[in-house]
């Protein structure tokens, strides 16, 4: 596999530096020049590639060593880029951060393997020529790092530029690209997991429209693409080719997968959903704010997103809830990540106040003002369930404030150990009941690769049970499933 196209990856020495902001920027600024540059974001987020997404008119995937291994990470990044000008990547924290003492996971290892220029954003908020030894710092920790530009942002004015410019051309040897003053509006407001997302943003596109002309006024931009343009052609041999198989191609109609997406659940990798269709699929989408009742599905699929700041909305459309735990206790499969497991709650406490939910968990999850699980996780499947053999080690991320305060360990089937990670409560998670499993981690197709085909062929079982049960059989039909739901039913 060879990839050759224009890239390049924007980074900087810590979180909170801008990156975001000038990256969506840029996307805009490129597309305006007709430049067709399709967005990447290093690492597990949601929030940023959707701002990346509106910015570059086209979807934005993530790239995480972590979550999708190396080979994944190569066939994902080359299968989505080939029809666009070029690619441009969004580092997360600094471009040595990892997991690991080691930087395994870095910005820097990515741009390594993609051998990819990087374009380095500092902040210079209160300093000067230090931006210029921190520089050759990073430059002199990794030689094999392509720092080869450089982004002044948060400039004071134009002895500040002046001094920090000479500073950084002088002793690092590379060009400062852009010097971007210190933008005093909110164009970007944030909250507690990061931005605001722009669908919850009422002026999203006038945001990313203000950060395209700052970037046009402030930064080189064809100067940067120029840069991505002389990233060098790289071949990868001996990639592990595993990809999801068809598992709908028996079924009677290809099975229905619905997947909640509206304003309350929207944390939904591009590749998971595209895997789910790969196994031959159909998706159906529906939202738990407007539809009045779960659609005709074969199984379900509910991603995580912003619950608690639309519980009250959640808690009135109680025909939806309704109609989704009678479809789960009639053996729907349902997976379902953080946002997702809190939706089958019984209850969602919110500043002391309780919202009725799906009800397919007795467990009410209270939101706490700091998060109660952040970071990647690390899971063993340790007991049946109906989308992951026991034994299989899986590589996903938490973020969540929220929690049960009165969950006991054995008092309710958990499909998982976790390894690394807090999940439900520090050693277990994957909540199990019927044909439903809910987690507060989120998997990438990449990385578990078996997910998309269980859950499909979840689904086609599903629906043959319907199709041959005789009507008003559906009772006869749930008890009949088989040992593995039986396996996976609650304890308590």
């Amino acid at each position: 596999m060879i990839i050759d196209c224009p890239r390049i990856v924007f980074s900087a020495m810590r979180g909170n530096s801008g990156k975001t902001f000038l990256t969506v920027g840029v996307a805009a600024s490129l597309r305006r020049k007709g430049k067709k540059v399709f967005p990447f974001k290093k690492g597990p987020d949601y929030i940023d590639p959707a701002w990346l997404e509106m910015a570059a008119g086209h979807p934005c995937y993530n790239l995480d060593l972590f979550l999708m291994g190396r080979d994944g990470l190569i066939s994902s990044f080359a299968a989505q880029v080939q029809p666009s000008d070029g690619a441009l990547v969004e580092g997360n924290r600094g471009l040595f951060d990892g997991m690991d003492r080691d930087g395994s996971y870095s910005t820097a290892e990515l741009a390594k393997l993609l051998r990819a220029p990087v374009i380095l954003i500092a902040d210079c908020s209160m300093t000067t020529r230090t931006v210029a030894a921190a520089i050759l710092g990073c430059q002199h920790f990794d030689p094999q790092v392509a720092i080869q530009g450089v982004i002044l942002n948060r400039i004071g004015g134009a002895r500040h530029e002046s001094i920090i410019r000479s500073a950084v051309e002088e002793r690092c040897a590379v060009p400062v690209l852009g010097a971007v003053p210190r933008i005093r509006s909110g164009i970007f407001p944030e909250r507690h997991m990061g931005l605001i997302p722009p669908r919850e943003h009422p002026g999203s596109a006038r945001a990313v429209d203000e950060a395209a002309q700052i970037a046009d006024r402030y930064v080189d931009v064809d100067r940067l693409w120029e840069i991505a343009r002389g990233a060098p052609a790289v071949s990868f041999q001996n990639l592990d080719g595993t990809e999801q198989g068809s598992i709908a191609r028996a079924a009677a109609r290809k099975p229905r997968i619905g997947v909640i997406r509206d304003s309350a659940f929207w944390f939904y990798y591009p590749e998971n959903l595209e895997a789910l269709e790969k196994t031959g699929a159909s998706l159906v989408e529906c939202s738990a704010l407007g539809d009045r009742k779960l659609p005709p599905v074969d199984a379900l699929y509910i991603g995580g997103g912003f619950p608690e700041t639309h519980a009250a909305a959640l808690a009135a459309n109680a025909g939806f809830r309704e109609s989704l735990h009678a479809a789960v206790e009639a053996g729907l499969p349902v997976y379902a990540e953080c946002g997702g497991l809190m939706y089958l709650g019984k209850e969602l406490i919110v500043e002391g106040k309780a919202f009725p939910m799906a009800g397919v968990f007795p467990f009410c999850f209270h939101i706490e003002g700091t998060p109660q699980g952040h970071g990647y996780t690390i899971l063993e499947a340790d007991t049946p369930n109906p989308y992951f053999p026991t034994g299989e080690i899986l590589h996903g991320h938490e973020f969540h404030y929220s929690h049960i305060p009165d969950f006991e360990e054995g008092s309710f089937t958990c499909a998982f150990q976790v390894r690394r990670g807090h999940g439900i409560h520090g050693r277990r998670d994957g909540l199990c009941h019927k044909n439903v499993l809910a987690t507060y981690s989120h998997l990438h197709a990449a990385g578990a690769k078996g997910w998309a085909g269980a859950l499909s062929g979840q689904a086609v079982s599903y629906q043959r049970r319907r199709e041959f049960s005789e009507p008003g059989n559906e009772a006869s039909a749930v008890t009949n499933m088989g040992g593995r739901q039986d396996a996976c039913s609650c304890r308590g």
